[in-house]
């Protein structure tokens, strides 16, 4: 018994070892460049194939970083879909949407990648939609676009539809632009990851607001 837990004991570290180092790769490097020796190399991994033993395909490695970040947040999703109830205030359904995002980023401390990580997966076409399958799984998330629909009703589908794809490209973007700054310890336009989620809820706010 004692050695079996000794075992499970090593392979999750072995694998957020693997985690945390694909992680940060992607972030800097992009997802296709990065190879699974590469990311073996850095997590400190002798046997170069460690990631695919673990985590499968590249897809499936993208697929564990992503729910290893969207677990906590939609934790602080929950308690703010609750506390939003049946309201049709638009600015507390955005909240909802931004929140979650920049105060897990706060609270990973700096430097943090997932972000970063998060624009990299974006811009790859074969890998986008791990990400929006992801995060539209979670029935937080699901809560927080009824509400937005209630918000916005007259919106005609294919222009909400549009939005939506231009409030989740600023909240990635954004986000991670604000964790490369500070990364490079570079000055940022907002002075805190909360200052920086106000400015994300005006700005999608507007763009929900629009007139067609």
């Amino acid at each position: 018994m004692a050695g079996g837990t000794v075992r499970t004991e090593r392979a999750q570290a072995t694998r957020d070892a693997i985690l945390a180092a694909a992680e940060r790769l992607f972030a800097e490097h992009g997802v296709i460049t990065v190879s699974n020796r590469q990311i073996s190399e850095a997590a400190g991994q002798g046997n170069n194939t460690a990631v695919g033993y673990h985590f499968g395909a590249k897809a499936d490695l993208v697929r564990a970083i992503v729910r290893k970040h969207t677990d906590p947040m939609e934790l602080l999703r929950d308690r703010m879909v609750a506390d939003a109830g049946d309201s049709t205030d638009l600015r507390v359904w955005v909240a909802c949407l931004v929140h979650p995002v920049t105060e897990h980023l706060a609270e990973l401390g700096s430097p943090t990648w997932f972000a970063r990580c998060a624009a990299q997966v974006m811009a790859d076409p074969e890998l986008r939609s791990v990400l929006v399958e992801e995060a539209l799984s979670t029935p937080a998330l699901r809560a927080v676009l009824a509400g937005l629909n209630r918000c916005v009703p007259d919106l005609p589908a294919p222009i909400r539809a549009e939005r939506d794809d231009m409030a989740r490209h600023l909240i990635v973007q954004m986000t991670a632009e604000r964790e490369r700054a500070l990364a490079e310890n570079r000055p940022t336009p907002r002075s805190s990851w909360r200052d920086a989620a106000t400015g994300l809820i005006d700005a999608i706010v507007a763009i929900l607001e629009m007139r067609p």
